[in-house]
């Protein structure tokens, strides 16, 4: 097969290929020249248009072989899933099941939830993060990080709840927490006498003739899923997230993302629409809204929703304008963002940020890495260690696993396993007092613990 052949789309709906929506020229360019260069093993991009779609696919899903990724091949979703975790929670609502204002303590009868003065935290502040609990549990601990949620059971979430002190009102301000999410799911599916994974079928998969979507994947999408890779081109297993799977645990593949968001695209039913009504803003002031999970913005004169989602070897991104015209899913077995591509294949024009040339490491004595050593705190709920390890300089952020962390100039380094970067500043005198963490282009100033 040429290779311009190879390139054609993968026909899902419509009458006719000439009738399948064309992806972007920039966005193509970029797709080709990311693999190409093993930025990505392989990606796989939907167009949606109405009731057309087609399915674009780059790279391959085996190293050395030469197999495309198409329609059917399967990725884990990571936080994508938690768009389908609110979307039970709006059928539960339209069912006259659950209302939004419902304490999430009187689903979880068992459970000590935490409040703050009396003020409980309610399953819209689980579904728009204003529960006011932590990104990650506190009793976070993995003992593989590089399937870190697999030993954070129910038993650990319930004493997480039991034990955890909210440090401010439900309700309050957005901060963007897992743990709630996973609380979410374990709310809803408790609420209906059965699992997470049973409801996501019964509710969302089945509905939709998603055939490859599943928290527990088959062994037949097994047989398809693209192996997960570490920013380094290691393969890394897809993650269990256990009871967190709510939070960001569903496999699922192009095809049935196609037929997911034309459920919110194409006159939606009750549910979906409930799930992209704007509920609260990002922060004060903001123009980005938060429905249930979804995030809601305004580029160019569009209004669209989206949500970005990654495991430890898996990225994804699913978005749609909400005039129901176009919708764009990129699938990617490596941690390492599509938000832009993503955003640029949905609002073609979108410039693409210019590709950043990985960095090289340098040779840094051992005794001068020592500097660097110690606890960089951010408030009470993170902070990051550096410790020297036999191969050189690490860091962990709480709850975390630690990576080796590589110097490309004087108090400049980068991690490999993550897309990240970590710099450190000094005083007058040259002793360093804090560090700045760079990652999703958001920089955390990091002071360090005297």
């Amino acid at each position: 097969m040429t290779p311009r052949l190879a390139l054609l789309p993968l026909c899902l709906l419509g009458s006719a290929a000439l009738a399948a929506p064309v992806l972007d020229d920039a966005v193509r360019r970029r797709a080709e020249e990311l693999t190409r260069t093993g930025l990505h093993p392989s990606i796989v991009i939907a167009v949606i248009e109405g009731k057309n779609s087609a399915v674009y696919g780059f790279g391959s899903v085996h190293a050395g072989k030469n197999a495309k990724p198409g329609a059917d091949t399967v990725y884990q979703i990571g936080s994508v899933t938690k768009t389908m975790t609110g979307l039970l929670l709006a059928h539960a609502v339209v069912d006259g099941k659950v209302k939004l204002d419902e304490p999430v303590a009187t689903l979880l009868p068992s459970y000590k939830v935490p409040a703050f003065d009396g003020k409980t935290i309610s399953m819209l502040d689980l579904a728009t993060h204003y529960s006011a609990l932590p990104r990650l549990p506190d009793n976070f601990a993995p003992k593989d990080p590089a399937n870190p949620y697999a030993d954070y059971t129910e038993a650990k979430q319930r004493q997480f709840l039991a034990a955890y002190h909210l440090p401010r009102a439900p309700g309050g301000a957005f901060d963007y927490s897992n743990i709630g999410y996973a609380v979410l799911g374990t709310a809803l599916a408790a609420q209906a006498g059965t699992s997470y994974e049973a409801l996501l079928q019964s509710r969302i998969a089945v509905p939709l003739g998603m055939r490859s979507t599943s928290n527990q994947p088959s062994h037949g999408m097994l047989a398809r899923l693209a192996p997960g890779h570490l920013l380094t081109g290691e393969a890394t297993p897809a993650w269990d997230l256990n009871v967190v799977a709510p939070a960001g645990g569903v496999y699922s593949s192009a095809r049935d993302m196609v037929a997911y968001l034309q459920a919110y695209m194409f006159k939606p039913l009750r549910p979906y629409a409930l799930a992209v009504k704007p509920r609260r803003p990002l922060a004060p002031g903001s123009d980005t809204k938060v429905g249930l999970a979804w995030l809601l913005e305004q580029q160019h004169g569009h209004s669209y929703a989206w949500h970005s989602g990654q495991t430890g070897g898996y990225t994804s991104y699913a978005a749609f304008t909400t005039d129901g015209k176009r919708g764009v899913v990129v699938l990617t077995n490596t941690a390492r963002t599509v938000d832009a591509l993503g955003l640029s294949a949905l609002l073609p024009g979108t410039p693409l940020p210019p590709l950043k040339k990985p960095l090289a490491a340098i040779e840094v004595p051992r005794a001068a890495l020592a500097e660097y050593v110690g606890e960089y705190p951010s408030g009470a709920e993170f902070t990051l260690s550096v410790t020297l390890g036999k191969a050189g300089l690490e860091a962990a952020g709480t709850g975390v696993g630690s990576a080796p962390v590589f110097a490309s100039a004087k108090d400049q380094f980068f991690f490999r396993a993550i897309d990240a970067e970590l710099a450190f500043t000094r005083d007058a005198t040259g002793k360093i007092v804090s560090a700045v963490l760079t990652q999703g282009g958001q920089d955390v100033v990091l002071p360090r613990k005297p």
